[in-house]
């Protein structure tokens, strides 16, 4: 009889442990789900603010203005308007260069005015 109330405290104490581990990883994965989002935005504004992303922004965009000026297809001085206008959209106007600031604003008034 004291083996059979030995062996049921053992079950239930090993049910009590699995039940424990089951609610302390839903509360881990609950906790997870509302801080992961604002931990990675976070992290992204802290990335877009970062010296490198910003001067590599910068320098990306100056390639891309240098082959556009070289560039005399019209079609693919279109396309390269396009994609130039498509990287600089998300990018801060204030951080860029003047020159550069004044190229993209005439690519935009060119693509406005359906100059592309």
């Amino acid at each position: 009889m004291k083996a059979i109330g030995v062996m049921a405290c053992c079950i239930l104490g090993f049910a009590l442990l699995l039940g424990l581990g089951w609610v302390v990883q839903g509360n881990d994965f609950f906790l997870y789900q509302y801080f992961a989002p604002k931990q990675e935005a976070v992290r992204r504004e802290v990335f877009e603010q970062s010296k490198a992303y910003n001067q590599g922004m910068i320098q990306e965009l100056q390639n891309m203005q240098f082959q556009y000026v070289q560039e005399k297809d019209e079609k693919t001085k279109a396309a390269l308007a396009s994609i130039i206008l498509h990287r600089a959209a998300d990018y801060p106007e204030d951080k860029l260069p003047t020159d550069l600031r004044s190229f993209i604003g005439d690519l935009r008034r060119k693509q406005t005015s359906g100059g592309y």
